[in-house]
């Protein structure tokens, strides 16, 4: 089955930033999500990403128009579904609310539409029995500002085929990515399962401590000559995300020393998710970082 469509479920930071690249590359897009607050927020970060990329020179003025008429907004995923080709699925990273998702998706749609999983930690085996057809499932994991990074991870689940596999990596190609092979199944598949570890510590490092969060972020940037630190990111990626993430590790491992730290789920009680509602471990919009000389405390 030849893809013309694709359909986002799910209109959050990353599942627009997907949607809006597959535009790009000339797909019709249907963004789907359960809020249409989320879909205008969704419809106005396209819009921004749009005139980034014009400024930039990347795009013409009648592309920007384009790929904004090919994206259409839902809270009606039987529509958001119809004619698709493979569906992305993008919302929160709860393995219960993603099996809930595949079920229905699982029912709308034909069987030889690919259904993947942009979760950044769930395996889809843990998703696949919640299905009649798990043979078109798999992960396929998307990085922030996929047109800047061009990589994404696919991984099998325990039922995936070879037809749905080699599907999904043209797809990625088709849309200028390049796909990441994960060979076996992992959590956290490759790239976050390294992240995983140094974001773990660095909470850790603050939890006990043994030094400021800012401080932790100065080593880092200093070293690797970043513009942004782990506790940057973690507020970027919203931290209510990361303790999620950190709950999929706890479950699996049963080890305690796994659970979110308490400096995490003290930021999250406080309504401090990071840049999302203004504030995490910094102040958005212009966090200090971002401020000259906060790097190297020059005055």
């Amino acid at each position: 089955m030849a893809i013309t469509k694709v359909c986002v479920v799910g209109s959050g930071y990353l599942g627009t930033q997907i949607g809006v690249l597959c535009a790009r590359y000339g797909y019709v897009v249907s963004m789907q999500d359960i809020s249409a607050e989320a879909l205008r927020a969704s419809e106005r970060a396209v819009e921004e990403y749009v005139q980034q990329w014009i400024v930039a020179g990347d795009i013409s003025e009648l592309d920007g128009d384009n790929i904004k008429q090919r994206i259409s907004y839902t809270v009606d995923l039987v529509d958001a579904v119809q004619g698709t080709g493979i569906v992305v699925e993008a919302v929160v990273e709860r393995l219960d609310v993603k099996r809930d998702v595949f079920k229905r998706l699982d029912k709308l749609c034909d069987p030889s539409v690919l259904l993947a999983t942009n979760s950044s930690s769930i395996k889809v085996s843990h998703i696949e029995d919640a299905t009649q057809h798990p043979g078109r499932l798999l992960n396929m994991h998307f990085y922030s500002y996929p047109w800047r990074r061009r990589i994404l991870e696919l991984m099998r689940g325990t039922y995936t085929t070879d037809e749905a596999m080699e599907a999904a990596r043209h797809f990625s190609t088709s849309i200028g990515v390049h796909p990441l092979m994960v060979l076996k199944e992992s959590t956290g598949f490759i790239f976050n399962r390294v992240w995983r570890a140094i974001k773990k510590e660095c909470l850790t490092v603050v939890d006990e401590g043994v030094a400021s969060f800012e401080d932790v972020d100065r080593a880092w940037m200093s070293l690797y000559g970043t513009d942004i630190g782990p506790f940057g990111m973690m507020d970027r990626v919203g931290l209510d995300v990361v303790r999620d993430i950190e709950l999929v590790y706890h479950r699996e491992s049963g080890d305690p020393s796994d659970k979110p730290p308490k400096i995490l789920l003290d930021k999250i009680d406080r309504g401090e998710l990071g840049v999302k509602t203004g504030k995490g471990f910094y102040t958005y919009p212009n966090p200090d970082y971002q401020i000259p000389g906060w790097l190297h405390r020059e005055e």
